[in-house]
């Protein structure tokens, strides 16, 4: 056969080819005859190829296919050779310090130390000491399929970064083995080099590894809270027994515990326990879709509930407490996460201040703890909560968790599980000054309108009776009573119906701008929301509290001011302050709780010896007692609650510290005077300096139809009653401007103001209630309580 190229069609001379046999002055197939057709000067060669016209316009913009196919193998070319770089420069390194972490170093404003947070619980096991169960409840949590996927799951990562990026919240795209080798290599960082080596690190540990080594080093070094490193250590720190005696639902709570480790804590955040059993919930359910659980077994089980903490010794006292409220903070803040926070080495500056707290200590050890007897069986249900802070700058300068973090684990000044009771009402006046509201005949609602305060009386809606008829404390009966006598002594019926009148939408508004956070539990939109149900924090009251002292500023309160490790500082976020409500609606509000103080059912808080405003208020049934109070220069809130130590049950506070109830002006005014008079000491007194809302409008008693229970009276006109003023007035409106002095209002005169001719002395400890009932006929001895349904003291002898 021919070397010859050949033509598909069998033809020997292709274009293009001289055959070898030819003349030399042959021409070539397909030339001219007698050089006809050739140009001259071009020696027979082909013309040239006409150029292909330049694009012009919009089609300029468009990339040609040699451009598009030459940026994709450009790409393909540095992924690749990025890659190959990568996997060949990152090496596995020497495990993380973690073994000798720091400790964390918590300090007072002055740099004084409060408390060191270092040591590492941790105790390793073998894979094959963790029960299968626990091992499988791990997977269904963290990594379903780690036994069959690659080290690393490109496809989650890019899901997890767009789902951060969009505003879904941050997203983990990490598998098991990624984890650990942030856990066991590297650190807690976000940083784009910590990912880049954690990925290069996976896949070179996947393949030097078994899938067994890489689970068993997880279970070993990751984070279960409560100072737990490792799942053994972790079955002691929740369930006191080794992790081979756990059962599937205690290993299944352990297993959730991976997400969030101190959130999902049910014992020192029983808030959150609904959470933490939807993830148990989650863990359990993801079992029985891999088959590793079976239904039947799965729907038998019921949640495990942990032990209590049992925290090293160095956290004794308060210690613990402020540890764990400044962990929370950070945690909340997106300052650094419970993780990171784990690694220990940080040195953290709070803005608590040693003097104040040392005084809130003694405050409480003085006027409740030293009055338990341990023959007593009610002191045994004791609780108090406590937290004071600067309104000028927010700074929590002391915080009160407990009588002992290592034997009452739970901290009482930021749990959200007790009612607030009567401490809410001050919120609902704001609410009525700030909107302008009116009674529902039109009457501007100020210190001196006239409410009716009959017991039990019918609240009136817009389209008539609601079917919420609320008792006074005792069930007393006021009559008709001004909105000021009606805060001195915490009339339920009064604060319902102007809740009705301002609207519960809006009083739910004015608590949220003050400082209560919005999803606060039982912080719902009706009448009862004046009366309490509620159940903000100590602090979370504390904060609103502020914002009253500070004439209606608000800002977030501060915990930390400055955060370094190794030297560095981390970034804080700035506080913003914003008006929460005009300072017209928030000095008015104070005016009439400086009435409480001064005549009312808070006037134990005068033993403080400076100027002060404050409310007293009692949780249903009895089962926590609490005051509220401010000077110009310092807001705290006392709260003394009833816990079984045992169950962790809420208690009536009944008998307890030898008395047959406890209520706000009581033991909690009393700590509240002792702490704020040492808290002040040596600093000038300063007195409110107060912007009151203007003049009042009718005052007259409201008629029969108005005020009487089951009927619905006018509706408030349709024109405000009341514009405020561009230039806030300074002219009182109600009748009473300086302390000490004593408010008259309709009906006669007396301390705590009159109702219906009686006389109430209105005292706290000493005062007896000698009149009190809307006909002025015989003295009612029992006193009265404010709360959410009135709750009648055991005997008639007790008081507010």
């Amino acid at each position: 056969m021919s070397d010859e190229p050949q033509q598909q069609n069998g033809d020997p001379t292709p274009g293009g080819w001289a055959p070898k046999d030819l003349p030399a002055d042959a021409a070539a197939p397909g030339s001219a005859p007698d050089g006809q057709g050739a140009p001259a000067g071009t020696g027979g060669k082909k013309p040239p190829k006409a150029k292909r016209p330049k694009r012009t316009g919009w089609r300029r913009l468009i990339p040609t296919w040699r451009m598009v196919l030459g940026g994709v193998l450009l790409i393909a070319v540095i992924l690749v050779g990025g890659f190959i770089a990568g996997y060949q420069l990152v090496d596995i390194p020497a495990a993380n310090a973690s073994a000798t972490a720091q400790s964390n170093v918590y300090l007072y404003e002055d740099g004084s130390v409060i408390a060191r947070d270092g040591d590492v619980n941790r105790e390793n096991v073998k894979l094959a000491q963790v029960p299968r169960t626990a091992q499988h409840a791990v997977l269904a949590a963290e990594d379903r399929d780690f036994y069959s996927e690659r080290a690393v799951d490109i496809k989650a990562m890019f899901r997890a970064g767009w789902n951060t990026l969009t505003g879904k919240g941050k997203q983990g795209g990490s598998t098991i083995t990624q984890q650990y080798v942030k856990n066991y290599y590297l650190g807690q960082e976000q940083t784009v080099v910590r990912k880049i080596k954690e990925f290069f690190i996976a896949i070179k540990l996947n393949r030097e590894q078994s899938k067994d080594q890489i689970f068993e080093g997880y279970l070993n070094t990751s984070y279960f809270g409560r100072n737990a490193y490792g799942i053994q250590a972790a079955a002691q720190a929740y369930y006191g027994k080794d992790i081979g005696d756990v059962t599937t639902a205690e290993g299944a709570y352990l297993a959730s515990l991976l997400n969030a480790p101190s959130a999902y804590d049910v014992v020192t955040h029983p808030e959150n326990k609904a959470a933490a059993v939807a993830r148990w919930n989650y863990v359990l359910d993801g079992m029985v879709k891999k088959d590793w659980l079976g239904a039947g077994e799965r729907a038998a089980m019921t949640f495990p509930a942990p032990g209590p903490v049992k925290p090293a010794n160095s956290l004794s006292g308060q210690r613990g407490y402020i540890v764990q409220a400044v962990e929370d903070y950070l945690v909340a803040h997106d300052i650094l996460d419970e993780k990171t926070i784990a690694t220990r080495g940080y040195r953290i500056t709070t803005t608590l201040e040693k003097k104040k707290q040392d005084a809130l200590v003694k405050a409480v050890n003085d006027k409740v703890m030293s009055k338990t007897d341990e023959e007593r069986g009610a002191d045994r249900n004791v609780r108090v909560g406590g937290a004071s802070v600067d309104p000028a700058n927010g700074h929590v300068v002391a915080l009160y968790g407990g009588i002992d973090y290592t034997r009452q684990y739970v901290n009482n000044a930021t749990r959200r599980d007790y009612q607030v009771g009567s401490t809410f009402k001050p919120f609902v006046f704001t609410s009525a000054v700030a909107n302008d509201s009116t009674t529902r005949d039109g009457r501007r609602i100020t210190p001196s309108t006239i409410y009716d305060g009959t017991n039990k009386r019918m609240v009136q809606g817009p389209d008539g009776p609601t079917g919420y008829d609320p008792s006074n404390e005792d069930d007393v009966s006021y009559g008709p009573i001004t909105v000021r006598t009606a805060t001195d002594k915490s009339v339920n019926a009064v604060y319902a119906q102007m809740a009705e009148d301002v609207g519960p939408d809006k009083v739910r508004r004015t608590a949220i701008d003050l400082g209560i956070p919005k999803d606060t539990p039982d912080l719902t939109a009706s009448p009862s929301i004046a009366l309490g149900p509620a159940t903000a924090s100590v602090l979370d009251m504390t904060d609103a509290y502020a914002t009253l002292a500070n004439h209606g500023k608000h800002g977030a309160h501060v915990l930390v001011t400055e955060v370094t490790k190794n030297g560095e500082s981390v970034t804080l976020p700035g506080r913003t302050v914003k008006q929460a409500v005009s300072r017209e609606a928030a000095d008015t509000t104070t005016s009439i709780l400086q009435s409480v103080v001064d005549g009312g059912t808070g006037t134990a808080a005068q033993a403080a010896g400076r100027p002060a405003a404050g409310k007293t208020g009692t949780a249903e049934e009895d089962k926590a007692a609490w005051f509220a109070g401010y000077t110009p220069d310092l807001a705290t809130v006392i709260a003394v609650m009833g816990q079984n130590p045992d169950t962790g049950a809420q208690k009536p506070l009944y008998n307890a510290l030898g008395l047959p109830r406890i209520n706000g002006g009581g033991a909690p005014a009393e700590t509240w005077a002792q702490y704020t008079g040492a808290a002040l000491r040596g600093t000038p007194v300063q007195k409110f300096d107060l912007d009151l809302e203007g003049g009042t409008d009718d005052t007259a008693l409201p008629t029969e139809e108005d005020t009487a229970p089951g009927e619905t009276g006018r509706r408030p006109s349709t024109t405000p009653a009341h514009t405020p003023s561009s230039t806030p007035s300074r002219t009182p409106s109600a009748p009473r401007t300086t302390p000490g002095t004593t408010d008259t209002p309709v009906g006669g005169a007396g301390n705590g103001g009159t109702t219906g001719g009686g006389t109430d002395t209105g005292g706290e400890d000493g005062g007896g209630d000698t009149g009190g009932n809307d006909n002025g006929g015989d003295g009612d001895t029992g006193g009265f309580l404010e709360g959410p349904r009135g709750t009648r003291a055991p005997t008639p002898s007790s008081r507010r």
